[in-house]
């Protein structure tokens, strides 16, 4: 194909991802679905930076209607979303409303009874991106079983999920079940964080088989085919829709001794280490503050590869987590006794892509081995999908 053509079907491609975007209307933006429900009650929001009305934060928009919003609670990265992956966060005030933030991330998880005292209606409203070792997921699985416990009715705002036009990897073993993998689903789930809700609730997934009083408001001329680019960037290091979309294969890179980028100006975007001598691109990993403070291979000069233009191009096509980047990166590897870490079992939610890897097994063989899971999974989650 001339370039020429190709520079006009990329273009083609754009205005349609920028036009699917006009035409969806987010659950945050339809008040006159939800505010019935919490008019003169106490409420706490399970909010981020996402969690906005166009340009307007939910928190402002539900203030500013007269509603009762008594605390906050923070997922990993806090409140504003300014911390690094993995650190502590604190509670606090809101410095703009004075609003209590109660962390719902480190060793507190689950709000408590205090945390929850008075409250009579829980929201939540949170972009979240499709891949089950994103904590999101696992922060409202908390937070539904403390509403169940407490007999709280929690309200979901759904929003697209921009990788939920496919399902792929491993299905998680609940031998592995973590914070990063809390429920029965493969690695790229296709549900939107309102599915998976109402799936939490279904499959009985809560402590003791607890039933969450749940409400999902949808989104509008949404399906798991449209095309959706965040407005806001969901966490620190996925700053891109590249990264977005990169995120299910990189990922997987954050149980191995390989950097993803953090600490550079293509984080999830690109892979390397200064034990390669191969590749086509170089970097060195820095500390970033509020995005990547303590990288992997902190000040290192790097090897590997830049796959922007993969993930901006390529990715949202084909669908599948690409396992290439990570069985050429364990053969090329020196040691390869020292590259994966303990971690990779709970992101894979399994032993066996390690175990298959080491082993010397084909990227397709290993893709196949998830077939018969992803098969079952599929029949599950079409009972709780809201988007045909």
């Amino acid at each position: 194909m001339p370039k020429s053509k190709v520079y006009c079907f990329f273009i083609l491609c754009l205005w349609v991802i920028n036009t699917s975007n006009a035409q969806i209307i987010t659950a945050a933006e339809q008040t006159a679905a939800y505010l019935p429900l919490i008019k003169n009650k106490r409420i706490a929001l399970v909010v981020n930076q996402t969690s906005c009305i166009k340009s307007t934060h939910l928190v402002d928009t539900l203030l500013s209607l007269g509603i009762k919003i008594k605390c906050l609670f923070a997922p990993e990265h806090g409140f504003r979303g300014n911390a690094s992956a993995g650190t502590t966060v604190n509670n606090g005030r809101d410095e703009r409303t004075k609003l209590k933030i109660i962390s719902l991330y480190g060793n507190h998880k689950k709000p408590t009874a205090v945390d929850l005292d008075s409250i009579e209606a829980i929201i939540f409203d949170i972009q979240d991106v499709g891949v089950r070792f994103y904590t999101y997921i696992s922060t409202m699985h908390y937070v539904m079983e403390a509403a169940a416990e407490m007999t709280i009715p929690m309200i979901v705002l759904d929003r697209p999920n921009p990788n939920g036009h496919y399902i792929d990897g491993p299905m998680l073993d609940t031998a592995y079940r973590s914070f990063v993998g809390m429920h029965k689903i493969p690695l790229v789930h296709g549900c939107t964080v309102g599915e998976i809700a109402q799936m939490i609730n279904g499959e009985s997934w809560l402590k003791n088989g607890v039933q969450c009083s749940l409400k999902v408001i949808t989104c509008l001329n949404y399906t798991h085919k449209t095309a959706y680019v965040l407005p806001i960037k969901p966490s620190p290091n996925l700053q891109t829709q590249s990264s977005i979309y990169l995120y299910p294969s990189l990922g997987l890179f954050e149980g191995t001794n390989m950097s993803m980028g953090q600490g550079t100006s293509t984080p999830y975007q690109c892979f390397g280490s200064p034990a390669l001598d191969w590749g086509n691109y170089a970097f060195t990993p820095i500390s970033i503050k509020g995005v990547s403070e303590k990288p992997k291979c902190l000040e290192i000069p790097c090897l590997g590869f830049n796959l922007t233009w993969y993930g901006n191009y390529r990715a949202y096509q084909e669908s599948e987590i690409n396992l290439n980047y990570l069985v050429l990166s364990y053969r090329l590897s020196k040691n390869k006794a020292d590259f994966f870490t303990e971690f990779i079992d709970k992101l894979a939610g399994t032993s066996s892509l390690r175990k298959q890897i080491i082993a010397g097994k084909t990227v397709s063989e290993i893709r196949q081995s998830w077939q018969s899971g992803l098969d079952s999974y599929k029949i599950t989650r079409n009972k709780y999908l809201l988007y045909p």
